[in-house]
């Protein structure tokens, strides 16, 4: 069986500056050999580890989880639970349609629809090229833009299918 990501493999051994970069934090945290003491630093860790390396692969899990001496598991289960973390790489652009009910009611549906055949992309996606990944949130707090497409930190009102090319042509 090949291996889909195999340039994804071992991210902690093909990036020692990066993971120096976060030995550094880590290190800098005052951790003790209590594993309750250290679990209070793991989202924060986590946090600065996906900053650093762009998501959280299995082997920056295990990274992580042996500097604060807790168990693989307990990383894990915050990662799975919090919707911010991610395992998988994502895009240079972070393209999300907000699929709450003004934006679905308005026609989200259909944004989406047209991102994903022109992108050649399903929701939860990254493309090949890694610049563009595609997904949907409950909620981006703009009703009244309804509806809304968020590329990383630009937010986009009142969408049409129509402006697909548009918004994907602002991404340079």
């Amino acid at each position: 069986m090949a291996c889909q990501n195999c340039d994804e493999l071992d991210l902690i051994a093909k990036f020692p500056e990066k993971t120096a970069k976060l030995d550094v934090y880590i290190d800098g945290l005052g951790l003790t050999h209590d594993m309750e003491h250290n679990r209070g630093f793991l989202i924060q860790c986590l946090h600065r580890a996906q900053h650093i390396f762009g998501y959280l692969p299995l082997e920056v899990q295990k990274h992580v989880s042996k500097k604060l001496s807790l168990h693989l598991a307990e990383v894990y289960g915050v990662i799975s639970f919090y919707h911010y973390f991610t395992e998988k790489p994502v895009g240079r652009y972070k393209i999300n349609v907000c699929t709450g009910t003004a934006c679905f009611v308005k026609g989200a549906g259909t944004v989406l629809e047209e991102l994903k055949r022109y992108l050649n992309l399903e929701q939860g996606e990254t493309s090949v090229d890694r610049k563009f990944s595609l997904g949907g949130v409950r909620c981006l707090g703009a009703c009244s833009l309804a509806p809304v497409v968020m590329v990383n930190d630009k937010v986009y009102g009142n969408v049409t299918p129509k402006m697909v090319p548009e918004i994907i042509s602002d991404c340079k």
